[in-house]
C-alpha cells in the first residue's frame, strides 16, 4: 500500500538524496573543524569543569558535619 502511494508522487527520489547529502556535509564540516580547532583552547574547555573558581571554597554535602573524637 505505501509502496504504490510513494510511488505516485512525483520527484520523490530527490528527498533521500537530499538527506543524504545534509547529512554527510553535516559531518564532513564537523571534521574540519574538529582537524583544524585551536587544541590549547579544546584542552583548555576540557579542564573547565575540574578547576576551583578562585576565591571560593567548594561546597559539599557533607561539610556541615564535624568529626569529633
Amino acid at each position: 500500500m505505501y509502496k504504490n502511494i510513494l510511488q505516485s508522487i512525483d520527484g520523490i527520489a530527490i528527498y533521500p538524496i537530499i538527506s543524504f547529502l545534509i547529512f554527510f556535509v553535516f559531518f564532513i564540516g564537523l571534521l574540519l573543524f574538529v582537524i583544524f580547532s585551536d587544541k590549547q583552547h579544546i584542552a583548555a574547555m576540557s579542564a573547565m569543569p575540574l578547576q576551583q573558581p578562585e576565591g571560593e571554597e567548594v561546597a559539599t554535602p557533607l561539610t556541615h558535619l564535624r568529626y569529633e573524637n
